[in-house]
């Protein structure tokens, strides 16, 4: 593919309103779309490849006496607090020396320290590889977002970003795949006795460092980003000071903030622990069954794949489908839309779930509402910030929401094994407790500033 198109294209824009989003794309528009969407999608491989293989690392690597669930939800804080950080790191970085630099080195970092994952002996080794590869993973969404803002014609824009945000799913199915294929393997004991199957899944989830060669060779920095080197305005580019200096910029940090802390809260601190709900249900389900040992383990972790490719499937039909009706309606009434309808249905399938049929009918309607929520924040956050502030403060919104959301896992767990530790299910009820943070979406919104069909600020 070749990528050497005049700068000046970048931001063309067609006459004609009729013409579909997709037509006002040249061959440079289409390579940034697809470099910046694989950099998204191998990251969301890599944190749902830690999500599969969280019950059983937890598992080899804890000493007896210690609890899955609690430590498990450490871990989860551990890693979304090194995404947190790297996101305001590499954000910021990212308007200071540029989208396509910062990308290449954000996909090294986590791809290589996912790598090393695999190479992990105790919790406390295995927590801080974590807390590095989430230094890479919170920086590429920022600068990724940063990137097809710029370089997009402005009516094709929000598509573009809902597409790459939806283009995630795929990374997630991916890694379902993995999943389903290791556990598959296992199950008939075809696995080497000295690599356990979670080791296996990070050290795929190294791969994607060939992506960076890629990006290093051939990804150039936006018109938008020169320009705005050109006059001079690197001074404050990638401040946080200068985020909040200004009325406007720190009033739109403030709102974008809580509106991610309720997905992102969401997201780690209930939605994920579906797959160690799963877990638990077809566990019992399948011993029932007769199944016991290897055999019983490898069927589990085939019903955990199979839940991912539901929450994804689902994941992928809501992020197109968020795109499209904000464009019809509104960004605030978007939100709202998947704000409801993602409390509603995270608690019913918490509540519901029980039987193997549930996970192909209710997983999927709560991906559909709850990553519907992501690709809003995709298209939404870049259109709140100058070109000089635009990673960082999308940054801003995104990661120092994941600071308060690590507080999601790390409650989920303390639920799970201190207040509801007496029940036969704990998970299920400390989920259902936590859908209230979907009130906190729905409270904001009516300060958020409306968006649609303006362009970029400046």
């Amino acid at each position: 593919m070749h990528a050497e198109i005049p700068p000046a294209s970048e931001s063309a824009t067609s006459s004609d309103s009729n013409v579909p989003w997709y037509k006002e794309l040249n061959r440079y528009h289409w390579f940034v779309l697809a470099v910046s969407a694989l950099g998204w999608l191998f990251d969301c491989l890599d944190q749902q490849l830690f999500l599969l293989a969280r019950g059983t690392a937890m598992k080899d690597l804890l000493q007896e006496g210690q609890d899955i669930n609690e430590y498990g939800g450490y871990a989860t804080a551990i890693f979304v607090l090194g995404w947190a950080t790297g996101g305001l790191i590499f954000g910021s970085l990212g308007d200071r020396i540029g989208r396509a630099k910062t990308m290449m080195i954000t996909i090294l970092v986590y791809s290589v320290c996912t790598g090393l994952s695999a190479l992990s002996k105790g919790f406390w080794d295995f927590a801080f590889y974590r807390f590095i590869t989430g230094l890479g993973v919170g920086g590429e969404f920022a600068v990724g977002v940063a990137l097809v803002a710029e370089v997009m014609p402005d009516k094709a824009r929000p598509h573009a970003l809902g597409l790459l945000q939806a283009l995630s799913a795929i990374g997630n199915v991916s890694a379902a795949f993995v999943e389903w294929g290791l556990s598959t393997v296992e199950r008939t004991g075809g696995l080497p006795g000295a690599m356990d199957k979670w080791r296996i899944m990070f050290l795929i989830g190294a791969l994607p460092a060939l992506l960076a060669l890629i990006v290093r060779w051939k990804l150039k920095e936006p018109e938008k980003w020169q320009q705005m080197k050109e006059r001079g305005e690197t001074a404050t580019a990638g401040s946080y000071a200068a985020l909040f200096r200004d009325p406007r910029w720190r009033k739109n940090a403030i709102i974008g903030l809580i509106l991610a802390c309720a997905g992102v809260i969401a997201l780690w601190g209930i939605v994920f622990f579906v797959f160690d709900l799963v877990g638990s249900v077809m566990r019992k389900v399948l011993a029932e069954q007769g199944l016991s040992g290897a055999d019983l383990d490898g069927a589990v972790g085939q019903w955990k794949g199979k839940t991912s490719l539901m929450l994804n499937l689902g994941a992928f039909s809501g992020m197109l489908a968020f795109t499209k009706f904000t464009q019809r309606t509104s960004r605030r009434l978007a939100f709202a839309v998947s704000f409801v309808g993602a409390m509603f249905s995270t608690a019913f399938t918490f509540w519901v779930l029980q039987e193997p049929w549930h996970i192909y009918v209710l997983v999927p309607i709560m991906g559909f509402f709850m990553l519907g929520i992501f690709g809003g924040y995709a298209i939404y956050f870049p259109e709140l910030f100058p070109t000089y502030l635009r990673s960082t403060g999308t940054s801003f919104c995104y990661n120092v929401g994941r600071f308060l959301a690590a507080s999601g896992p790390w409650t989920i767990g303390l639920l799970s094994s201190r207040v509801y530790g007496h029940t036969d299910e704990p998970l299920r009820y400390a989920g259902i407790t936590m859908c209230s943070i979907f009130l906190v979406g729905l409270a904001i919104l009516p300060f958020a500033p409306e968006t649609k069909g303006q362009p970029l600020p400046e």
